[in-house]
């Protein structure tokens, strides 16, 4: 293979798993504030398949207009190859994790053996943790962190009118539905760590986990419906989010707060109103600084990453089909050593 070109994973058309293909890309030339990563594992998260899909859940006149192919993928963990000539805070050989370029559609290209990385949005690696484990982290962990306790950015929110505030969580009942899956566990560790008292829905078979991971208490949803069993909550973070986050605003105090992950389809405006509760979500960005914060508690344990299962990056396809079959539990990674 020529010096110039790398193994990636790219689709020429919108489609189902099938449409992933693994090839030669040409390696990405570095910008002014940027530096090549060699890429060692890869996350894998739902934007992944809304792009892949062509975004097809969403409005004709919101889907971007993208040109083919398009390499997918945004969490990356790796090892500096290449650094531009302006960059002082990174060298070569440093070992650094990231969410590349997101939001930005088509643009993060992180399924591949190289990929460019603007300074602002790379930290160095957790130490106390291999890639796969760091490559499984940022946009997950991200999400959690900036719906919970920092948002971070001052980019406008395209989601609603007014900008995104996080409750503070010392003392308080939080429930977090999706518990299990990438964001979901990473919201039970952070509501736990800022001293909440916290309530982990998922099925059954994941209890043990998530007890594990600092839940104080568990409702099995395929037994009971949680809104009918929690009362007197402060915040709920539904990690699953859609047209059915509607249903625990009977379980939410008034004062208290419901912030759904997806908030798309979110038919209970009214109702919340008249309840006193705040319903509120924000678009996870891209932060170096943040993820160099959130190295710490990873590098001492205080946040784990739970890995569901992991594939070579030439079986993007299989960890897509795998994902489409739901129950995700923790992250999905590609390996790329």
């Amino acid at each position: 293979m020529s010096q110039n070109m790398m193994k990636a994973v790219r689709i020429h058309a919108y489609g189902g798993p099938d449409v992933l293909h693994y090839e030669d890309a040409p390696v990405p030339a570095i910008g002014p504030g940027e530096v090549l990563v060699r890429v060692h594992a890869v996350g894998v998260n739902p934007p992944d398949w809304y792009l892949r899909d062509g975004y097809s859940a969403l409005p004709p006149e919101w889907r971007p207009q993208l040109s083919f192919p398009i390499i997918l993928g945004t969490d990356i963990s790796g090892v500096v190859e290449a650094v531009a000539s302006d960059v002082t805070a990174f060298s070569v050989g440093d070992a650094v994790y990231s969410m590349v370029r997101f939001f930005s559609t088509g643009e993060s290209q992180a399924y591949a053996q190289y990929v460019s990385v603007p300074v602002q949005e790379l930290a160095l690696k957790p130490a106390g943790v291999d890639h796969i484990h760091a490559a499984g982290a940022p946009m997950s962990l991200l999400t959690a962190w900036q719906f919970m306790v920092e948002v971070g950015h001052e980019e406008p929110n395209p989601l609603q009118p007014e900008p995104h505030v996080p409750v503070a969580l010392a003392g308080k009942k939080v429930l977090i539905n999706g518990a299990a899956g990438g964001v979901g566990h990473f919201a039970v560790q952070v509501a736990k760590l800022k001293g909440a008292h916290v309530t982990a829905v998922a099925s059954g078979e994941h209890e043990a986990r998530l007890r594990e991971l600092g839940a104080d208490a568990f409702i099995d949803y395929t037994q009971t419906p949680p809104e009918d069993v929690a009362r007197d909550l402060d915040l709920v973070i539904d990690a699953v989010g859609g047209a059915n986050s509607h249903r625990f605003l009977k379980a939410i105090k008034r004062g208290g707060a419901l912030f759904p992950v997806f908030p798309l389809g979110f038919a209970g405006a009214e109702d919340a109103e008249k309840r006193g509760i705040t319903v509120s979500a924000t678009q996870v960005r891209s932060s170096g600084r943040q993820l160099a914060e959130l190295a710490s508690l990873l590098n001492d344990g205080s946040i784990r990453v739970v890995l569901d299962s992991t594939w070579p990056l030439a079986d993007a396809r299989k960890a897509h089909e795998r994902a489409a079959k739901g129950h995700i539990q923790g992250k999905i990674v590609l390996i790329n050593f």
